[in-house]
């Protein structure tokens, strides 16, 4: 996907990724060792049920999307899920398919 799509109306893919990735740092329980987006959200950030609700809130809230299922909450496994999410549903609301040529 090209970073300068625009996946809402004042930013980018990138600046979405970017802002989703601070939040889910800012938010962990613990410090992260790292910053990868392949830094797992219960295993290493040591989120738990509490922490994963606030952040599901903060992100739901800051992006205007309607809450998340169940099932489709226990995917979301590491930052980059996180990011492939949000950037999903942005992406549809837009009219654009996630993964698309855009």
């Amino acid at each position: 996907m090209s970073e300068s799509v625009h996946v809402s109306r004042s930013r980018t893919e990138g600046e979405v990724r970017e802002l989703l990735r601070n939040l889910v740092f800012e938010l962990a329980p613990a410090e992260a060792k790292s910053t990868s987006p392949d830094a797992r959200l219960v295993e290493d950030l040591e989120y738990h049920s509490l922490a994963i609700l606030e952040l599901a809130f903060t992100i739901e809230d800051e992006f205007e999307l309607e809450p998340i299922d169940e099932e489709t909450a226990q995917k979301i496994l590491t930052v980059r899920d996180v990011e492939d999410f949000v950037v999903g549903k942005l992406l549809e609301r837009s009219g654009r398919a996630p993964g698309g040529d855009g």
